[in-house]
């Protein structure tokens, strides 16, 4: 009698562990369906995420940004990178600087937009002065900012010289080619001003906007 009883509770207990397991077959291709939605979704509303390199991460674009032989000592070059509104400045600095390049090394770019409020600073040649600011004048090239004054040293790494920014200028990484034209091919830390400060530079600095083509 017992048996019986046994076989008849198995015999129920079969239906019941069909449905359970259709029910969670069901909620796992809902769950796999709406993340497929979600990541279609993101790759429209967000093309960049698309552009992956082989470590996963964003990759920054290439940009050709000026030609060696038309470089002058002084003279800065004005470029949007790595998003087409966020202006940047290539100078020659004459004198050897830190992640210069050029056969002198001292071929520099970094982020015109100031880490302090995202205002527009300025170059200065070493012995010159900003038009907001005649009684100073650096011993050498620095971004000068006339908003609040905020200066950086742009022969090492635009490193904060004075005034209210507590950040350097994010630099420009650059390649020479064989021909002498220079590129843009990437931005170190820290993140472009106005940019999520978060730890995944190249993620950071590619967001809000349309990358340079």
């Amino acid at each position: 009698m017992e048996s019986q009883e046994s076989e008849h509770d198995a015999t129920e207990d079969q239906p019941r562990s069909r449905r359970r397991f259709l029910k969670g077959a069901v909620a796992l291709s809902s769950f796999l369906v709406i993340g497929a939605i979600a990541t279609v979704l993101k790759s429209i509303t967000n093309p960049v995420s698309q552009e992956l390199s082989t470590t996963g991460q964003l990759t920054f674009p290439r940009l050709r940004v000026a030609q060696l032989s038309d470089l002058q000592v002084g003279q800065p070059v004005v470029f949007n990178y790595p998003l087409d509104n966020e202006p940047n400045i290539l100078v020659k600095l004459g004198v050897k600087a830190e992640g210069g390049i050029g056969p002198d090394q001292d071929i520099v770019a970094f982020s015109s937009v100031c880490q302090h409020l995202g205002c527009i600073y300025e170059f200065q040649a070493g012995g010159s002065s900003p038009t907001c600011n005649p009684s100073y004048k650096p011993e050498g090239p620095v971004g000068y900012c006339c908003c609040h004054g905020s200066v950086y040293d742009l022969t090492k790494g635009a490193q904060v010289i004075s005034g209210p920014s507590s950040r350097p200028q994010p630099q420009v990484i650059l390649e020479l080619d064989s021909t002498g034209d220079i590129y843009a091919v990437g931005m170190g830390p820290p993140t472009i001003f106005g940019h999520d400060t978060g730890s995944n530079n190249v993620s950071a600095d590619l967001q809000g906007g349309v990358p340079v083509g």
